[in-house]
């Protein structure tokens, strides 16, 4: 939150002295767009795609007096590469092959077919391995090309794994599907996830205690924008970082966690990492801090640290702990609840100032029109009668 010219912040004072707008940029761009289209002609190239391989238009500045530059020799990459070959290829030589068609989600998306046809509830149950990436991704594109972006009910596709998960389980996972996973996942969990619910906990054989390890790895639930994930154990660094409106329970976060967060609600029983809600400016994070230590870890720049005390925040507090503790079988959410309501004193409630501001005019503005109706009610009447 400290960019000097005052793009890449939230900071009102750094904000001022960015005097730009988004079409000056749109502008720019087209205009490197036309510088581009003159130095190809001329070149002689009529598209980027004839550029490809010719070396030969490019040359070496020898005018470079610098010392690292000495017997500096730039020949052998310059060499064109259609000599000493002729029609040798250059563009396109080797097929590239992202292994789709042996995806796990095409497996899934078979045994889906009722829900996606007619939305028929289906329970799917098949083993992960760390070689499946984007497990659920492919699966929602299908959801959503036949159902829209509202997707299904809750639920309706349920898909139990069993193993260790890839990068991006659950990335862009639509409403409607539900990825448990009783095992562990890798970094990007729930990545741009969209309505979709993440469930994840250690195998019924695990020996470590969930809550002391990590469940997840970096970088869970980047960008998403709405749904459910319930992690029983912990996550690893920038959790949740530019969350706008999904709900998430965890055990735990590493540094950075909440960072530019804009909305949602964030649950955390347990210890975060340093510079947590760094450039929040909107959501709700409520942090289990038994230590004492969370005002130290928090970066305070532009949230409130508050008790957990309004009606609301304590009923949708305990809702997501309840669903945590029903979907995980946590222990963490287990004595939480037996402790309740007296753990609630240990609970921070994480809220951006400004975020507060809004909500707390939006709420008098109500109250005002809503005291205007009321006076307008018996005039009403009397003309009626």
């Amino acid at each position: 939150n400290t960019c000097p010219v005052g793009i890449a912040t939230q900071d009102p004072v750094l904000r001022a002295k960015f005097a730009g707008k988004p079409e000056h940029v749109v502008n720019y761009l087209f205009q490197v767009a036309e510088e581009a289209r003159q130095l190809m002609a001329e070149l002689g190239f009529r598209s980027i795609d004839e550029m490809i391989g010719r070396t030969e238009v490019l040359g070496a500045r020898a005018a470079i007096d610098h010392w690292k530059a000495d017997g500096l020799d730039l020949a052998p990459i310059l060499a064109p590469a259609f000599r000493p070959h002729e029609n040798v290829e250059v563009r396109c030589t080797q097929k590239q092959d992202h292994g789709l068609d042996k995806a796990l989600d095409n497996q899934i998306i078979e045994l889906a077919q009722p829900a996606l046809e007619d939305g028929t509830p289906v329970r799917v149950e098949l083993p992960i391995v760390n070689t499946n990436r984007t497990v659920g991704t492919m699966l929602s594109h299908e959801l959503v090309t036949r159902h829209g972006e509202h997707g299904l009910p809750d639920d309706t596709i349920h898909i139990k794994l069993d193993g260790s998960a890839g990068q991006s389980l659950g990335a862009f996972l639509a409403s409607g599907i539900t990825l448990e996973l009783e095992g562990d996942a890798n970094d990007y969990v729930g990545k741009g996830l969209s309505g979709g619910r993440i469930i994840i906990y250690p195998h019924e054989e695990a020996t470590f205690v969930a809550q002391d390890n990590l469940i997840v790895g970096n970088v869970v639930l980047y960008g998403a924008t709405g749904g459910y994930a319930f992690l029983r154990g912990k996550a690893a660094e920038r959790f949740c970082v530019r969350n706008s409106g999904a709900k998430a329970v965890v055990e735990g976060v590493g540094d950075h966690g909440c960072e530019y967060m804009t909305g949602g609600r964030v649950v955390i029983l347990g210890g975060t990492g340093l510079n947590f809600a760094a450039g929040m400016s909107g959501g709700i994070a409520y942090v289990l801090d038994e230590a004492g230590d969370f005002a130290d870890k928090c970066n305070g720049e532009m949230v409130d640290l508050d008790p957990v005390e309004a009606d609301q925040d304590i009923a949708e507090l305990l809702d997501l702990v309840e669903q945590h503790r029903d979907l995980t079988g946590s222990e963490v959410a287990q004595g939480v609840l037996d402790a309740w309501p007296e753990v609630l004193g240990k609970f921070v409630k994480v809220m951006p100032r400004d975020y507060k501001r809004v909500l707390a005019e939006r709420r008098t503005h109500d109250e005002e029109i809503e005291a205007g109706l009321h006076q307008e009610q018996p005039s009403q009447t009397a003309v009626g009668s």
